[in-house]
């Protein structure tokens, strides 16, 4: 087994290794350490959240710095305040024992006068996020002329966060001859664009390989109504005595709500999202970290940059818009290399958003069962007995009351005390879950589908019937951008293609104006297309889409597959759909816009002849 003695480290850092409880470097520990110490290089490190990140860059920051200087030789990038307060923290426990080298952390939501009056005083390392920063150098509060790392941590969360004009500022205020490192848990075109624009001929070291989970943590579905999602989150809470998890929701309303209920029904829960002032914010999370909260409900934007040991579960109450936000959640739990558990509910119209993130994760999920009533006051009753046997007895402290206590008990004999008990301790879960109903909801075939015939005895009818049923109706979709912006047909169809690998995302009719675009995509993957296109940034404009009236006259929604294009012309310029010239049950051939008119045309040639 591989040393950190043996990476080159300094004995000054390997004694604040050893007081941090580091015993062996990590996969990408081992990998990026040496490369830092010994080779003046880009660096991209890709691996999941709690993998050790942030000792792979840290050791080689704290030893490479001059510190007869104090001019910053070294900046980390970070995309919240929480993070960057970990990540100064850690860098500080690495220099324990190095002599006059200074750490100084920079955020926002902290007066802006002490940070600059620390910077002053001199440090070799900066932590920083994007936004504070770029103040500063606008402010001419920082010099970042002698920086020779530059480490930009999370990126593809900085990145979705929209930090990407500030990262193109500070980066612009960085020496040329630097040396930049980029770590990531997922590599989004955004990344692969900063890696190509800022970096040289960067070595890639991948743990566990691209956009890919962590292969400690099991991925289990429960398929329930939407109505039942809360009934079905205490049921899994409840049926996992000493649960610590984090409880993600999509929006900030939803998380008020979740937690309002788990404290209303006596669990020790919290919400984090954006409207928490930071006091209160640090204030949960102390209480988070201290262990007496065991469930945090928290939104994906208000939990990034959380750093969090020993979660048991991450559960997706509801799923989030794109699937990179799925990496990052079920990355928190089965951290430094233990197993975890990340489990989502989802409904039926869900299961596209769940094919998709097994395909870009390259992970399976298990279809999970939600416990019956009686299931879960059956563990939750072994648990306490479990719980009871545990217990350590000081025999003299106890003796004083000993036979006061059986006196009183003396008319109970052992049953009836047991009862007692139990019932004291375990009345609440055996009324939640009195006359509980199954919430698991049984996927059944589409009717038909049993008498459906197999292979070459199938006739083209029934194919197109089996068509016609496996096909949801088109959404109408706008986008905020258009021609003059650079979008177009082939870029929308492309962009759609590219994130979504293995899947038959179909199209509709497509309508390009100057400044917007309007299109069909297949219903059954509306959301997943809008969390496609949703976080682009294109021509300097930040994409929004949004649902969009029907139009005027309903293309016809059949048979258009990914990727494929038709073109018409009509009175306005060119068009795109799949309507022109397809087949229509009768099997005669539809006709596009150009034909009707040409029909049109025809009739009126014939009338006026038979008039004449």
């Amino acid at each position: 087994m591989t040393t950190f003695a043996q990476l080159g480290i300094d004995g000054a850092i390997l004694q604040g290794l050893t007081a941090l409880g580091f015993a062996a470097p990590t996969p990408i520990q081992e990998r990026v350490i040496p490369t830092l110490l010994h080779e003046a290089r880009d660096v991209v490190g890709l691996a999941q959240t709690g993998t050790g990140k942030t000792a792979a860059f840290g050791i080689p920051l704290v030893q490479l710095c001059d510190r007869r200087s104090r001019e910053p030789q070294g900046l980390v990038l970070c995309p919240t305040r929480e993070l960057c307060l970990q990540v100064s923290r850690d860098l500080g426990g690495i220099a324990r024992f190095v002599p006059d080298l200074r750490v100084v952390a920079v955020y926002g939501g902290a007066p802006l006068d002490g940070q600059v009056r620390e910077l002053r005083r001199g440090a070799q390392i900066i932590v920083a996020t994007p936004g504070r920063l770029h103040d500063l150098i606008r402010r001419r509060a920082v010099g970042l002329a002698a920086l020779r790392l530059v480490v930009l941590d999370e990126a593809d969360e900085m990145l979705q966060m929209g930090f990407q004009d500030e990262l193109r500022a500070i980066l612009a205020e960085t020496p040329a001859d630097k040396n930049t490192l980029l770590f990531s848990a997922t590599m989004p075109p955004g990344v692969a664009a900063i890696a190509a624009g800022y970096m040289h001929e960067p070595l890639e070291v991948t743990v566990g390989g691209r956009n890919v989970g962590a292969e400690n943590i099991r991925h289990v579905s429960y398929l329930v109504q939407a109505k039942d999602r809360y009934a079905a989150l205490r049921r899994i809470i409840d049926c996992t005595p000493g649960i610590y998890s984090i409880i993600f929701c999509r929006t900030r309303q939803e998380t008020r709500d979740v937690a309002h209920w788990l404290v209303r029904d006596g669990y020790d829960a919290d919400a984090l999202h954006g409207d928490l002032s930071q006091a209160q914010r640090d204030q949960v999370m102390e209480r988070f970290r201290d262990r007496h909260l065991d469930l945090l409900v928290a939104t994906d934007v208000a939990a990034r940059g959380l750093d969090v040991n020993d979660l048991t579960h991450v559960i997706n109450y509801t799923l989030p818009d794109d699937i990179a936000s799925y990496t990052h959640r079920s990355g928190r739990t089965g951290r430094a290399g233990k197993d975890g558990v990340s489990i989502a509910f989802i409904h039926l119209r869900e299961k596209h958003l769940l094919r998709a993130i097994e395909q870009r994760l390259r992970c399976t999920f298990e279809q999970g069962r939600l416990p019956s009533g009686h299931e879960v006051c059956e563990r939750q009753l072994f648990h306490l007995i479990d719980t009871v046997k545990q217990v350590e007895i000081d025999h003299g402290r106890i003796a004083p009351f000993l036979n006061g206590i059986t006196e009183k008990l003396a008319n109970l004999d052992r049953d009836e005390l047991i009862q007692r008990f139990v019932s004291l301790e375990f009345n609440r879960f055996l009324a939640a879950y009195r006359d509980a109903r199954d919430l698991n909801v049984v996927e059944r075939p589409r009717k038909g589908r049993e008498e459906r015939p197999a292979g070459p005895a199938a006739t083209g009818r029934e194919r197109d019937g089996e068509r016609q049923r496996d096909q949801m109706p088109f959404v109408r979709l706008r986008l905020n951008v258009g021609k003059l912006d650079g979008m177009h047909a082939t870029r929308l169809i492309g962009q759609v293609n590219e994130a979504t690998p293995g899947l038959s995302v179909r199209f509709g009719k497509i309508e390009v104006r100057d400044r917007e675009l309007f299109f069909e995509a297949d219903g059954r993957y509306k959301e997943l297309v809008i969390a496609i296109l949703a976080p682009l940034k294109i021509n300097g404009k930040d994409v929004v889409v949004a649902e969009a009236p029907d139009w005027s006259v309903k293309p016809a929604a059949a048979g258009f597959k990914k990727g494929g294009m038709k073109k018409f012309a009509g009175k306005k310029g060119k068009k795109f759909g799949p309507w022109a010239g397809k087949p229509d049950r009768t099997g005669k051939r539809q006709q596009g816009p150009g034909q009707r008119a040409s029909s049109a045309a025809r009739t009126r040639k014939s009338a006026k002849a038979s008039s004449s």
